[in-house]
């Protein structure tokens, strides 16, 4: 009977010292820890604040109330009024679905019916009227009317467009408007909260959320051949009309413009692509500058790389921009970087790939020194370049060139001296590239010399574009065959 008294006494200890240690450790009164529910063992590594989150996950949940209240006011609802029934557009995103995602749902006159209207959107990025849009939201539009978040109505003229980054600048006539600012997209990280602010069906003013998944995306959308492709990509919802308008941050910053969504169906599949801040932000102070942007070429073409292709080639790294070639006297040539060579930076800026180089590069003006870093023969090495314009010189391009130079449809390079002293000439310009334009109707192709314009000899790229400024009617074009054939050209100006 003792034994048995004296074990009902330790158990009945035991149990009362049990009780005692659960309400201090498990208590929802006591302060110090509340355990809700069973955690596997493994999260005795996971920090106090995320076991916290995990608790009462609602607590945790974004909350873009403040940042929507902060940038909604600074997008606009752009409609654009076209003469032309198949518009350049329309050639170029092909079919009506496509065009639509663009431009929003549109009036569908009968043939003898015009203008068609289409709306997009567009992002006030200064209080006294400045708006950056997509440059196929307003192109060739006869008119376009842009209406603010609470309801006023402007006219906007065009500054100034970009093609090569379906970019472009409006303005309207007022002051003290809201405005965005632009962040830094260089900082903006994969996972990263973004929202997109547009007005997709003609619906104003609506914010959609996502997240970046991801960076430097190149899907093939421009036509230009200097394009610069180099997306941010994101899961946020964007629709027809969502075009040229905001990709915000958490802070309420400008980081990128939407631009295109991946889809076969032009609707909305999940993914949607924004033209960086970077790029936005050099392009739109070049257009308040000059009216036109001013962009630095390296003069190298350039291709991706991956181990397989760095095995065959016998190099020591599997990243970069593999240089294909060198156009003679570019700042490339000029820096001394060579065909085979691998640009691993630009400056600090890390090159992976050939998109990342090219919109580098891009933010760069014509006479700006970049330092590039490559590789050769099994090490790196430093250079320094001094970029040129689209047009072989260093100088900034005027309104007029642009225009000339759209005109003709071409791109034109110096020639080495090698080269010349092989043509039996001293003197001529080569044809770099034929696109749709006068040269091209004239049978004028790549590589072709040209050597004298209405009997002045050329010399240098600049030349040509100078001697047919402003030109109309035809010009007599002179010059060499890449097989050596003299050859005349009679070219027509409108």
């Amino acid at each position: 009977m003792k034994k048995f008294l004296g074990l009902f006494l330790a158990a009945l200890l035991g149990g009362i010292a049990a009780t005692g240690i659960q309400s201090v450790y498990l208590s929802p009164d006591n302060g110090d820890v509340t355990v809700s529910h069973v955690i596997p063992a493994r999260s005795e590594r996971v920090p106090a604040s995320l076991v916290r989150h995990m608790n009462d996950f609602s607590e945790g949940l974004p909350d873009f109330t403040v940042v929507s209240d902060m940038t909604v006011n600074a997008v606009v609802h752009i409609q654009a009024e076209f003469q032309r029934q198949r518009s350049q557009q329309h050639d170029f995103f092909g079919p009506d679905d496509f065009f639509d995602f663009f431009f929003g749902p549109r009036r569908r006159p009968s043939p003898q019916q015009r203008p068609i209207i289409g709306s997009g959107s567009g992002v006030i990025i200064s209080p006294d009227g400045y708006i950056v849009t997509n440059n196929h939201v307003i192109d060739n539009a006869t008119q376009i009317e842009v209406s603010l978040n609470d309801n006023r109505v402007y006219d906007a003229e065009v500054v100034g467009y970009d093609p090569t980054t379906d970019l472009a600048l409006l303005k309207i006539d007022e002051a003290n408007l809201p405005f965005l600012e632009f962040g830094d997209s260089d900082q903006l990280l994969v996972g990263e909260w973004v929202l997109a602010i547009g007005n997709p069906f003609n619906l104003q003013s609506t914010v959609t959320a996502g997240i970046v998944s991801a960076k430097g995306r190149n899907i093939n959308i421009l036509a230009d051949t200097m394009a610069i492709e180099s997306f941010i990509q994101t899961d946020a919802a964007v629709n027809r009309g969502n075009s040229g308008g905001a990709l915000v941050n958490t802070r309420g910053e400008l980081i990128g413009i939407n631009t295109a969504i991946a889809s076969t169906t032009g609707a909305f599949a999940g993914y949607s692509f924004a033209i960086p801040s970077n790029i936005a932000n050099k392009v739109t102070e070049d257009l308040m500058e000059f009216g036109e942007v001013q962009r630095g070429m390296l003069g190298v073409t350039i291709s991706p790389l991956t181990s397989r292709e760095a095995e065959e080639r016998g190099l020591g790294v599997i990243r970069g921009a593999y240089v294909e070639s060198v156009s003679p006297n570019s700042a490339a040539e000029k820096a001394g970087i060579r065909e085979g060579d691998v640009i691993l930076k630009i400056n600090d800026n890390a090159v992976r790939n050939p998109t990342e180089l090219i919109e580098v590069v891009g933010r760069k003006r014509p006479g700006d020194e970049v330092r590039v870093t490559y590789y050769r023969d099994g090490r790196e090495r430093t250079t320094s370049a001094i970029l040129k314009n689209i047009y072989g010189e260093i100088a900034e391009v005027t309104r007029e060139v642009r225009e000339t130079a759209e005109i003709l449809g071409a791109r034109f390079e110096e020639i080495t001296e090698q080269d010349l002293e092989q043509l039996d000439t001293d003197h001529g310009v080569r044809v770099a590239s034929v696109a749709r334009g006068a040269l091209r109707n004239a049978g004028i192709r790549q590589g072709f010399i040209i050597t004298h314009i209405d009997n002045q000899e050329v010399h240098h790229p600049d030349d040509v574009l100078n001697m047919l400024e402003g030109r109309s009617g035809g010009v007599l074009i002179e010059g060499i065959t890449p097989d050596g054939t003299r050859a005349y050209y009679g070219v027509g100006l409108s």
